[in-house]
């Protein structure tokens, strides 16, 4: 059996505009990820004992619309916080999306269905006890506006915004602390803007430990023609040295379009275990060994980069946080559906990591 994914949930693609760009699908081995037999000391591995079944939430909790007025536009995302009353300052936690037109719960026009996989993550830290803030990036869902264009899109203004969010949280005066916690190509957003924004802790979920031009190559050589790695190869070259690339082949379009160039000469500045290596507050590293696009090693790698770092290897996870194990139906399943929740291990491990800030 092989598993036919959009190419934008196989790499870290480029960012895209919902209302525009559509993506191509291809097909992806399903083996997962292989596991060294013995991880390294700093690891800690969480084992599902059980297909996983969603319990009612522990504490009760309120959503509500919230903005952000950040460059000439506005960002619009949901809190969820303990209700009024029911205990004093809490700690928030600002969630980070990953690449293309994902947005605040963690679904994208370029795949099947909803998974909710940030909304269960928030809803899951409510109940919990513990507040967050999700919200959709500049150019997606909500957060359309005339004032932005793909083509003026930096990686720094995902970071920019995220700092902004972080010091509106800080002022807050229901929040005891802010946590930031990335999915993702979030995890990279998230490295950057919790030293710019000082928060009190960093959270990389699923993050490549890799150059996005390694990660690229890996994920696109099995399923492009020689010709068209070439033509890949050459236009990555370019970008990597600033520089704009010509003359992209059709089948590339979709990746390397003239207006999301810029985007991606200014991704591939950012090095993910430099970003990490540069922070000075509690980092938690949480990855999935089901995970068919972050490796358990880009987690090794980020926790060399940083040592300090708790490290966390859930048994079975795969890149949308749910428990999937070798089950390819259930890794098919899980990119277009919110019937299983996320893993339960995840959540113990960002709630407790938070709460012993």
């Amino acid at each position: 059996m092989r598993i036919t994914l959009p190419l934008c949930t196989l790499l870290f693609c480029s960012m895209a505009n919902a209302a525009v760009h559509a993506a191509p699908t291809v097909s992806a081995a399903p083996a997962v990820p292989t596991v060294p037999a013995v991880p390294a000391p700093a690891l800690t591995r969480a084992t599902p004992a059980a297909p996983v079944i969603p319990v009612a939430p522990a504490l009760p909790f309120a959503a509500r619309e919230v903005t952000l007025d950040v460059g000439g536009g506005t960002l619009r995302g949901t809190e969820l916080a303990p209700k009024a009353g029911e205990s004093g300052k809490v700690p928030v936690v600002l969630l980070l999306a990953g690449s293309g037109p994902t947005d605040r719960n963690g679904n994208s026009i370029a795949l099947p269905g909803a998974n909710d996989s940030l909304k269960m993550v928030a809803e899951g830290l409510a109940a919990r006890g513990i507040a967050s803030v999700r919200y959709d990036k500049r150019l997606i869902a909500a957060s359309v506006s005339p004032q932005w264009s793909e083509a003026d899109l930096r990686f720094d203004d995902f970071v920019n915004d995220a700092v902004a969010w972080i010091r509106q949280l800080k002022t807050d005066p229901r929040f005891s602390r802010v946590v930031v916690a990335g999915h993702s190509e979030g995890a990279l957003i998230a490295a950057g803007a919790c030293r710019r924004g000082a928060a009190d802790g960093c959270v990389e979920i699923a993050g490549i430990g890799r150059g996005l031009d390694e990660v690229l190559d890996e994920q696109l050589k099995p399923h492009l023609a020689p010709e068209q790695f070439a033509q890949h190869t050459r236009i990555v070259a370019s970008l990597k040295e600033g520089k704009l690339a010509d003359a992209v082949p059709p089948e590339l379009m979709m990746l390397y379009r003239p207006s999301v160039q810029p985007y991606l000469i200014s991704s591939l500045r950012h090095e993910p275990r430099d970003a990490i290596a540069a922070l000075t507050m509690p980092v938690l590293i949480v990855q999935g060994t089901s995970d068919i696009q972050v490796k358990v090693a880009d987690a090794e790698a980020l926790a060399k980069a940083q040592p300090a770092a708790k490290v966390v290897i859930v048994e079975g996870m795969n890149h949308l946080l749910k428990i999937v194990g070798d089950d390819q139906a259930l890794q098919v399943k899980s990119y277009g559906s919110n019937e299983l929740p996320v893993a339960p291990q995840l959540l113990d491990a960002v709630a407790n990591f938070v709460q012993g800030l």
